[in-house]
């Protein structure tokens, strides 16, 4: 009698979260695949970002790119591009996009079921357990790629989007800032592939639905959309960590990019487990109603877009692209200022101060044919500065490629001792000529001058 009712007890007993938690933990890391994306995670930015580092040649289409002979902290934020574009929306396919419906195939849901006895704490254990091993991941990529730098190539100032000049200590806390800014709109991926695995079971979709979905969100950055609708994307927060790097920071579109993540975030996972409780485990052969999967799942979802989307245009005070006549000139008159000051230290030249240099920039579209706004690579800039006890002004001329992201190349078109050669000459040799040409950042929220 005593054994029988012991026996009940053990059967009936309930498996806390924590350590179905600390299951599900194991079960994820005991995976090859895993355990391979950790590895890489935590080597393979260093070694890049050494190696890179000692080329002759830098990605100087990527931003931070062109600085990583000059600092080691320009290798993370490399990383974190390149991150945010391709790397992060695979990891979170991988690990949850595939969480879910690996039981599906496996035929395993019933076993679970026994041991558990609770879809609820399944799930927990099941979207915790993910997001621990997505959090190892982009901890990896931040961490392996800052001390592949700093080791490779030393830890120096940073100059920043607007050319003023960031103290490794300032450098090193807005790097670390701006990984932990994109872990919002990864948190979002994650969801969406946790309500793929679920919605879509032993399909390879619900396993390939964070990176489409991320795919998806560049394809739309690349067009000219309003900038509400721009902000309203649950990847924005990816790119717009570049606001950092500008001083003032811009916070604005980053604070929103990511209220939008995490509000995506909430509501996927919210969705997924909905869908979850209303499984019928009972059928090995049933891994979700179609029907179910497209009016809890993708609806809602894109529901909460256009939800988003109003919400954003009502409470920002930017209007179409964001990219202004007067928002490109401050911005290249600012850049210039600064990086006109690291030139005049490099040539050993008097100091000047940015309010002595007084630069102010000239910029048209088209050759003035066309309505200076909106993004294209046919941006024109006339920047003029005077020094101090020079009548004379200066002028430099650079052609400018703006992206509809508010980012800019500038190309320096002369005269040739001020941005019309890479080197200059210093008193201890050739060096890069920080004026020839230089990243940017066009603020697309902010309406009045700074």
């Amino acid at each position: 009698m005593t054994a029988t009712i012991a026996a009940d007890r053990v059967v009936g007993a309930r498996v806390s979260v924590a350590r179905s938690y600390r299951f599900e933990l194991v079960k994820l890391v005991s995976q090859w695949r895993i355990r391979l994306l950790v590895l890489l995670c935590w080597t393979a930015p260093a070694l890049f970002v050494a190696a890179v580092s000692q080329q002759s040649s830098l990605p100087v289409d990527t931003l931070f790119g062109r600085w990583m002979h000059a600092t080691g902290w320009a290798g993370p934020l490399v990383t974190l591009g390149f991150a945010g574009t391709w790397a992060l929306p695979l990891l979170t396919s991988v690990v949850a996009g595939d969480v879910f419906a690996s039981e599906d195939r496996l035929g395993t849901w019933r076993h679970l079921l026994v041991a558990v006895r609770s879809p609820r704490r399944i799930f927990a254990a099941k979207a915790l357990s993910s997001l621990t091993v997505i959090l190892l991941l982009v901890a990896g990529l931040a961490c392996s790629s800052a001390v592949g730098g700093v080791v490779a190539v030393g830890n120096q100032p940073l100059v920043g989007l607007d050319g003023h000049l960031l103290t490794p200590s300032d450098a090193a806390g807005m790097t670390m800032l701006a990984w932990a800014c994109v872990l919002a709109p990864t948190l979002a991926l994650a969801a969406v592939g946790l309500l793929g695995s679920v919605a879509l079971g032993r399909s390879p979709m619900g396993l390939l639905l964070p990176a489409l979905v991320a795919l998806a969100m560049q394809l739309a950055q690349m067009l000219p959309l309003p900038v509400t609708v721009r902000l309203a994307l649950p990847g924005y927060a990816f790119i717009a960590w570049n606001g950092l790097f500008t001083s003032p920071p811009q916070l604005g579109r980053l604070l929103i990019g990511i209220v939008v993540s995490l509000v995506w975030a909430v509501t996927a996972t919210a969705l997924a487990y909905m869908l979850f409780l209303r499984r019928d485990f009972t059928n090995l052969t049933d891994d979700g109603s179609a029907r179910r999967a497209v009016t809890l799942g993708a609806l809602p979802l894109v529901g909460l877009l256009a939800v988003t989307v109003g919400v954003v245009a009502v409470a920002s005070p930017a209007t179409g692209s964001g990219i202004e006549q007067d928002k490109v000139q401050r911005s290249v008159a600012t850049a210039f200022s600064h990086l006109y000051r690291m030139q005049t230290r490099q040539l050993n030249r008097p100091d000047v101060t940015e309010a002595q240099l007084r630069a102010t920039a000239t910029c048209n579209k088209g050759g003035g044919k066309l309505a200076a706004e909106g993004p294209g690579n046919d941006w024109r800039c006339v920047v003029t500065w005077h020094l101090p006890d020079v009548e004379a002004a200066g002028s430099a001329i650079y052609q400018l490629d703006v992206t509809p992201d508010g980012r800019f190349v500038a190309d320096g078109d002369g005269p040739k001792e001020v941005n019309g050669y890479f080197l200059v000459r210093t008193s201890t040799g050739d060096a890069p000529n920080p004026l020839w040409q230089f990243d940017g950042n066009v603020e697309l929220l902010h309406t009045t001058k700074g």
